[in-house]
């Protein structure tokens, strides 16, 4: 299974103090397949781990030991991040979000690892695709 990584699961894995890090530790070691994400979420990722420059530097070990793969944002889907904020600005919809439903538009890819199942249960993809939420308890 190929699956996108949010930002929240991404956290927890590293940083222990998370309450559903034991959750998602379990969860990564029964998933098998491939993690996708965009370079918006490891922004975001960072900054959430700013604490700390070991937990930094894990969270990049997942991309330079191939755990999830980011997909770089172009001219074109810049454009399509923008066309999706503000179809969803009533949410609102954020930049990472809409980098994340550009991605599985892109990449046919809908299952989704997030700890944000309310908006991810709202957005939908092209010809009226719902994403498959796969929540952390």
């Amino acid at each position: 299974m190929n699956a996108i990584l949010d930002t929240g699961p991404w956290v927890a894995l590293i940083d222990r103090n998370e309450s559903s890090h034991y959750d998602c530790v379990n969860w990564l070691k029964g998933f098998r397949g491939h993690l996708y994400s965009t370079e918006a979420i490891l922004t975001e990722v960072m900054d959430l781990l700013n604490f700390s420059a070991d937990a930094q530097s894990a969270a990049l070990d997942f991309i330079l030991q191939s755990v999830v793969e980011l997909i770089p944002t172009d001219i074109e889907s810049a454009q399509k991040v923008k066309s999706l904020m503000n179809k969803y600005a009533d949410l609102p919809m954020d930049y990472t979000d809409a980098t994340l439903v550009c991605l599985a538009a892109d990449t046919g890819i809908h299952d989704i690892v997030t700890l944000d199942k309310k908006d991810f249960s709202i957005y939908r993809l092209p010809k009226g695709g719902i994403f498959t939420v796969h929540p952390i308890k």
